[in-house]
């Protein structure tokens, strides 16, 4: 839990840009929601591997994201027979589902449909979202903390300046 936490502030505190971590929060959010083994989860994969994502924020937002799509279950299940048995898009499910392609993603599974359309319409505002979180916590929380007088003291020790010449050196 206390690596994770440091995980965290530490990609939080990183000079990551917050798109890149807004982006791998997002994506995390739709292979969490959804069942782990779709047709979709392997596009997702592909664009996160593409698009330069923050893979630690992308890990972490799986663990959460997944928790959170096992309890939200109930109402993905719900949203996906409200969907698939919507009497005017009957045709469409039907031609789809006689494709093969189609058929192997799933999306006649509620859980599937209901959870990939709900992470969808989430996509954009979670991007939002965590931009302007991570942006206002870069802006004044963190400057905060660095004003404090006993984090410089920590900061401006001699044990620290040994501790990050010593990594730049391994990386």
């Amino acid at each position: 839990m206390l690596n994770t936490l440091a995980t965290l502030l530490k990609v939080l505190n990183s000079e990551t840009r917050p798109s890149q971590i807004s982006l791998a929060l997002a994506f995390a959010m739709i292979i969490g929601f959804t069942p782990l083994f779709s047709l979709h989860n392997l596009l997702v994969i592909l664009l996160v591997l593409v698009i330069r994502v923050n893979l630690a924020t992308f890990f972490l937002g799986f663990a959460l994201f997944s928790g959170i799509g096992y309890l939200l279950d109930p109402l993905f299940h719900e949203f996906g027979q409200l969907v698939l048995s919507n009497e005017a898009m009957q045709s469409l499910w039907v031609s789809l589902y006689n494709s093969t392609v189609w058929r192997l993603a799933h999306f006649n599974n509620t859980i599937v449909m209901g959870s990939l359309l709900i992470s969808l319409a989430l996509f954009a505002p979670v991007v939002l979202a965590a931009n302007y979180l991570i942006a206002k916590y870069r802006t004044s929380l963190l400057q905060w903390v660095n004003k404090i007088k006993i984090v410089q003291i920590i900061k401006g020790s001699k044990l620290i300046t040994v501790y990050r010449s010593l990594t730049r050196l391994g990386s």
